[in-house]
């Protein structure tokens, strides 16, 4: 019988190498940009020193921080019916 690998953390995202997916967009983005652009190296380590910022920002706040500001801040779009206006401070009955 073979050994089953158990994850330590059941709401882990999914990893590439080192990054996180949503750490790795940034160089991948820089390295598609840069590769249309001819400016491939530039744009991948202008995508790394990003995630190291985007890092640094989110590990001092809690999950969901980023989707929260955004909808806060009006810039999610949306057309369902159960999200309510974020600019409506005060609902009336």
């Amino acid at each position: 019988m073979e050994p089953v690998t158990i994850p330590s953390y059941i709401d882990e995202p999914p990893h590439f190498l080192l990054w996180s997916a949503d750490e790795m967009a940034p160089i991948l983005l820089g390295l598609v940009i840069g590769i249309f652009t001819g400016n491939a190296l530039v744009l991948c380590l202008l995508g790394l020193v990003t995630t190291k910022l985007y890092r640094r920002f989110r590990d001092g706040r809690p999950d969901g921080f980023i989707l929260h500001a955004i909808y806060w801040a009006g810039l999610l779009p949306t057309k369902a019916k159960t999200i309510p206006n974020p600019f409506i401070r005060s609902y009336l009955p």
